[in-house]
């Protein structure tokens, strides 16, 4: 049996209410001004563009993908109704227990329907977007996955890195330094080679959502969403690379990256609101092959200001991770881990515990601030009580105010883990670091039993009110 897809998803978030289609929006200003008013409130529901203007009916844009928590737990297969603290604990099982299954090589699939190559190829036939008022350009790729294969282990990688649209075969892929597929073409490149790139443009929202996690170095994507859809991804080999591209994906391309051979890119609104990378020469794919099923569906996935659709998805997974970060490292007591939207799901966490000893809350946020699921451009690690639920940051805000003590519970870490995207990044192309501060809003352990009574009703007369005034209570 063929693998869900990205219509199966389509099928299931329309069967309960969390669709919409619009047509006759064209793509060079109006699909990104309408996504990004969509974006601006999670939980607006996916938007579906068809008939765009120029292009053949049946040629879409699907958008604002993974904003709400129902559509996530779509993609993972999970009960719509589940709550967030339900899907971080579900990412905290997943890996603790990080299943796999190898992929299926088959002999075709969908995404053969129409294939192009060399003078043929015309990846502008899809109606790509010009995501933001003021971009440089046409990006196809914001909700994608680019495929490449270590060249002396053979280990195949993909990431969602950001691709724009320049002429009809050729595009720019933007890898900051660092990532998985950067350090593989470079290797292609020392060897003085060309390296061999694929990229998918439209595919199930799991796809997706494992290329934009840290999946360990060595370690296969197919591998990591076989075992998150419980069953082998079935894919197919690009002909002229032969990587793997999963065999019911909608739109894909693949072709060279030669070294030096770089083309202006940019700028992109980026996922902390800013055109903070600018303009900058970018590596190009000079592309071979370019397939798509009939009537293809192009992925968005916009980083905007957030929240937004680019890091609304990863602010549960990346909790999960932080969580059991924190406990590997031997931090007791955790009772739950927040990312928040507002800081792209990076740059805001809130971690809360049951104090065990004198220094425990600090502790916990200096290893939440440090281990590497909570590293990467976090700039506020606040750590609160177990009275305290961690999503509602009326609460999280209400405890700094009123248990944090600015003379000793602040403490500044300076030289982390950053990134040309984050505006307050210290300068330098090589230099992208960036200072955090960890919070700690829990009442002083010295003071647990002498601090002040909470002036709010207790769980249990909640609980008997609820039960005998359900029909008066909102």
């Amino acid at each position: 049996m063929a693998n869900k897809d990205l219509r199966n998803w389509l099928e299931d978030v329309e069967s309960i209410g969390e669709l919409r289609t619009v047509t006759g929006v064209e793509h060079r200003e109006e699909i990104g001004g309408l996504v990004d008013i969509f974006q601006r409130k999670m939980g607006n529901p996916a938007v579906m563009f068809d008939e765009v203007p120029g292009f053949p009916k049946g040629h879409r844009v699907i958008a604002n993908i993974l904003t709400s928590v129902p559509r996530i737990n779509v993609a993972l297969g999970l009960d719509p109704e589940a709550s967030e603290m339900d899907l971080i604990r579900w990412w905290r099982d997943y890996m603790g227990d990080a299943p796999t299954h190898a992929p299926r090589e088959v002999n075709g699939g969908p995404l053969l329907d129409n294939v192009s190559e060399g003078a043929a190829v015309d990846i502008t036939t899809i109606p790509t977007p010009k995501w933001h008022e003021h971009d440089g350009g046409h990006f196809i790729g914001t909700g994608c996955m680019v495929v490449m294969k270590d060249p002396d282990t053979g280990w195949v990688n993909f990431g969602c890195y950001r691709v724009q649209s320049h002429e009809p075969a050729l595009a720019t892929v933007m890898m900051s330094p660092g990532k998985h597929g950067r350090l593989i073409m470079e290797k292609y490149h020392k060897r003085g080679e060309a390296c061999p790139v694929a990229v998918v443009a439209g595919m199930h929202p799991a796809f997706f959502m494992i290329a934009g996690l840290e999946i360990p170095y060595g370690k296969n994507e197919f591998d990591a969403v076989g075992g998150l859809m419980r069953e082998p991804i079935e894919v197919v080999n690009m002909p002229r690379t032969g990587l793997p591209v999963p065999a019911a994906a909608e739109i894909a391309f693949e072709g060279f990256i030669h070294a030096d051979d770089k083309v202006l890119e940019g700028p992109l609104g980026e996922w902390t609101g800013y055109y903070a990378g600018g303009q900058r020469e970018e590596p190009a794919i000079r592309i071979e092959t370019f397939m798509h099923r009939d009537n293809p569906v192009l992925t968005g996935a916009i980083p905007a200001v957030p929240p937004n659709d680019n890091t609304f998805y990863l602010g549960t997974y990346r909790c999960g991770a932080v969580w059991n970060q924190l406990e590997a490292a031997g931090v007791p007591e955790v009772k739950g881990v927040w990312a928040h939207e507002a800081g792209g799901s990076r740059m805001w966490l809130t971690v809360s515990i049951k104090q065990m000893y004198g220094g425990h809350s600090k502790q916990a946020g200096m290893i939440a601030a440090s281990c590497h699921a909570g590293a990467y451009c976090n700039r506020w690690v606040v750590v609160v009580d177990d009275d305290i639920d961690p999503t509602d940051m009326d609460a999280v805000v209400w405890a700094m105010c009123t248990r944090f003590d600015p003379r000793e519970d602040m403490e500044t870490i300076r030289g982390g883990w950053s990134s040309h995207l984050d505006p307050m990044c210290y300068d330098g192309d090589t230099d992208r670091r960036s200072a955090r501060v960890v919070v700690d809003a829990c009442i002083p352990f010295n003071r647990r039993d002498s601090f002040p009574t909470v002036a709010r009703s207790s769980r249990e007369l909640d609980d008997r009110m609820r039960a005998k005034y359900a029909d008066v209570l909102p």
